[in-house]
């Protein structure tokens, strides 16, 4: 199976409903908070994936079809892409995201970090290169790495913040009386000046979770780490809920690309993408205050 679509470099983006709008219409309309990663690995990806050309765009196109239904956005992430040289690939995989599937918001994980004229071009890669709805970006240098991305304020702009891997506490969390986490959940709040900026808080410290809504309000929270990595759903749930019983973009990648290796792969992502998202459904239901969920 090939997927051909023409390359959209150089993108429109005033064709695309801003992406916050994008995202709300997907929790409420589709009920779902959940969101998949397409990070494929050239080494696991099926067999049968394998046979065309382009093995990468045939696998990732495949897999969206069939989970679309279950999700509130796609999160590719560039890298797998990059590595291989396949940017066009990349570019090409969120346009047909965009023509098959245009209600659902595509987010660049890039993490992308640098100040002035970089950071310009960085924005202008992720939202007139490829056109993507949303991009990861680190603030380790400071607000003046965030403020291009401002030029693009219908696009969204999802800040690290604390993030899912074990060796972040090293820096994330230190000094203990004021670590860096919240220092960005407040930086990035006050920052907030289009209303379209989210955060990176990691369903593997689900406390800390709480700690960033608690003082961010509804700002949507990108939540990596359920599935492979072990985060506790009803606990990403009990602590990073909004006021209108949403605000989280939960996000599986491993657990939903490989379900199965072998030539039913798509129908087992399927599967398990629709299982998550019940899952996701239910403690959503159980945690939020009665009459909180629109």
């Amino acid at each position: 199976m090939t997927f051909l679509i023409t390359s959209p470099y150089n993108f429109p983006v005033s064709t695309r409903p801003p992406f916050m709008d994008l995202l709300r219409t997907r929790w409420s309309g589709g009920d779902t908070a959940l969101c998949v990663g397409l990070d494929p690995d050239l080494e696991r990806i099926p067999k049968s994936a394998l046979r065309g050309s382009r093995p990468l765009l045939d696998f990732c196109c495949a897999i969206v079809d069939a989970t679309a239904e279950a999700v509130c956005a796609f999160k590719p992430q560039a890298a797998y892409f990059a590595a291989l040289g396949l940017e066009v690939d990349l570019a090409e995989l969120i346009a047909y995201i965009h023509a098959r599937h245009p209600q659902i918001p595509v987010i660049l994980d890039a993490k992308r970090g640098d100040i002035g004229a970089t950071a310009r071009l960085y924005a202008k890669e992720a939202f007139l290169r490829y056109g993507a709805d949303a991009v990861t970006v680190s603030p380790y240098l400071g607000f003046e790495s965030i403020e291009p991305y401002f030029d693009y304020p219908e696009r969204g702009v999802i800040v690290l913040c604390r993030t899912s891997n074990p060796d972040s506490a090293w820096l994330q969390n230190y000094p203990e009386e004021d670590p860096v986490y919240l220092r960005v959940a407040r930086g990035v709040a006050d920052w907030n000046r289009h209303g379209n900026l989210m955060l990176v808080a990691g369903a593997t410290y689900a406390g800390d979770l709480g700690r960033i809504r608690s003082l961010v309000g509804d700002m949507p929270l990108l939540v990596p780490g359920v599935g492979a990595q072990g985060g506790d759903l009803g606990a990403v749930l009990q602590a990073g809920l909004d006021r209108s019983g949403r605000g989280l973009v939960i996000n599986a990648s491993r657990s939903v690309l490989y379900a199965d290796l072998g030539p039913d792969y798509a129908m087992a992502s399927e599967i398990a993408a629709r299982a998550l998202r019940d899952d996701i459904r239910r403690l959503q239901r159980e945690v939020a205050p009665h009459g909180t969920m629109v």
